[in-house]
This record gives C-alpha cells, sequence and structure tokens, in this order.
C-alpha cells in the first residue's frame, strides 16, 4: 500500500532528519507550501515539540525531546497503518552494509597515510588516490538506487535521496571538492547521513544501535 505522509508528519520530520532547519527548507524538502509549513512550526512551538535555535551564526527550528519523541511515534503509526514496516526494516538491512562502505570511503577521502603519518590529512595533491574515492562513490550511488526505489514505493517520501547524491558527486567530478562531504550543503556526505536518520527515525532506532 502506497502512502502519501501527512504534511504534519512530513514538517516534524523534516526537522529530524535535517537536525535543523528554516521553515524554507522543509517547505523545498518535501514540496509543501510554505505559508502552511510556518503555520504548523508555530503550532509545533506551541505544543514544545520544537524550538528555535541559533549556532553558529545559523538559525533555524529544531526539535525537543518532546518533538522527537511525537515523530517517532507518528512515524511507527505511518508504518503499522500502511503495512510497510518489513520492507523499511529490508531495506535498511541492505543500507547498514553500504554505510560501513560508504564512511571508510569519506575517510578516505579526508585522510591520506603518509610513510611518517598514518593519519596525514588528504591535500588532495594526488589525483589518482582522489578519482578512486570518486570511484568508490559512484559504485555506492548505484547500489542505493534500488534501496531507495523499494523505499519510495512503499513510503514517497523517500524520494530524492539519490538525485541528490548524484547531483553532489556531479560536482565533485568537477573538482568542487567540497561536496563529497562538506556541511551545511547537500553534499554526498550530508544525503547519506540524512537517509540514514531518516531510516533510523523511521523504525524508531538509536544511531549506533
Amino acid at each position: 500500500m502506497v502512502s502519501v505522509s501527512s504534511p504534519e508528519l512530513l514538517v516534524l520530520h523534516g526537522l529530524r532528519v535535517k537536525g535543523m532547519a528554516d521553515a524554507a527548507t522543509v517547505a523545498e524538502r518535501f514540496g509543501l507550501d510554505r505559508e502552511l509549513v510556518d503555520e504548523l512550526l508555530l503550532d509545533y512551538e506551541a505544543y514544545g515539540w520544537i524550538t528555535h535555535v541559533v549556532f553558529a551564526n545559523v538559525d533555524g527550528w529544531a526539535l525537543t525531546a518532546a518533538g522527537r519523541a511525537e515523530n517517532e511515534r507518528c512515524l511507527a503509526a505511518e508504518l503499522d497503518q500502511t503495512g510497510t514496516r518489513s520492507e523499511v526494516v529490508a531495506a535498511h538491512a541492505v543500507f547498514l552494509a553500504l554505510n560501513s562502505r560508504f564512511l571508510n570511503t569519506i575517510t578516505n577521502w579526508q585522510i591520506r597515510p603518509s610513510r611518517t603519518d598514518p593519519l596525514a590529512a588528504n591535500d588532495h595533491t594526488d589525483p589518482g588516490w582522489d578519482q578512486r574515492v570518486l570511484d568508490d562513490l559512484h559504485g555506492l550511488g548505484r547500489e542505493l538506487q534500488p534501496v531507495c526505489e523499494t523505499l519510495v514505493v512503499s513510503l514517497p517520501r523517500f524520494a530524492g535521496y539519490p538525485e541528490r547524491y548524484v547531483a553532489a558527486l556531479d560536482k565533485a567530478d568537477r573538482r568542487e571538492q567540497a561536496w563529497v562531504a562538506q556541511p551545511k550543503i547537500d553534499s554526498c556526505h550530508t544525503v547519506w547521513m540524512e537517509l540514514h536518520e531518516d531510516l533510523l527515525a523511521t523504525l524508531g532506532l538509536e544511531r549506533g544501535a
């Protein structure tokens, strides 16, 4: 059964996945009406589910503990109502295997061991090393595609992750190195981590459990 998630769920869930976001970001992520998002955010603040935060010159909304619990309650109810829990569990199991390789690949992007320092930072002066990392990221993206396709069939709110990942990787291929792992932009790492958080939240799991 295909379920289109309600705006009420998506606005709260958008903050869970993003960690912190403004109304425009949440509206864009799920194709929601901006005025509706603004109204829901004010309601959720009144309920004590979200709070407005400022961090490092960036401001936005973030879930409170009560909001996190409410989000997980709504996600669990959605799985039960749609009968899609087994599909998400299966997709999560495949994702975990890919995730171990992804984390190792990102480490290889950030660190290039030398003869004197096994933890030397990658200064990106070895094009062969960087290209091997990019090739690995491309391979992971191809393997991620069917996982996301399976998820979208069950829950359309999972749409967009492969496309965002490929868009970031295309920029990295053009030597825009920030698009591999830089936070606060839609880099490969950002997209991957958001999908991981999305799966964990949907299944009510803690990271690293």
